[in-house]
């Protein structure tokens, strides 16, 4: 899977801990890869996030984000943070 990154998502990630960093690349790279995607939590978002979908980094952080295509083959990551994310 391709994925894109959404500059605001960029910038949230440059602010956190460069260990936790770390951690959040290497969740991204086991995204790629579909046959990952049970053990990340991958979900479809309901509510005003119903075109989005959610996938867990830690029992804390959440990315969201957003296929590009019908196949999935694409996807636009687009914010990092904690459950507070679901309130934008």
């Amino acid at each position: 899977m391709r994925v894109q990154y959404k500059p605001s998502f960029l910038r949230a990630l440059k602010k956190l801990h460069p260990e936790f960093q770390e951690e959040i690349i290497e969740k991204i790279e086991l995204f790629k890869d579909p046959k990952n995607h049970e053990q990340l939590k991958v979900h479809q978002l309901k509510g005003m996030f119903k075109k989005h979908y959610g996938f867990s980094v830690d029992y804390r952080y959440r990315i969201i984000f957003q296929y590009l295509d019908k196949t999935k083959k694409e996807a636009v990551l687009l914010i990092i943070g904690d459950h507070d994310v679901y309130k934008n």
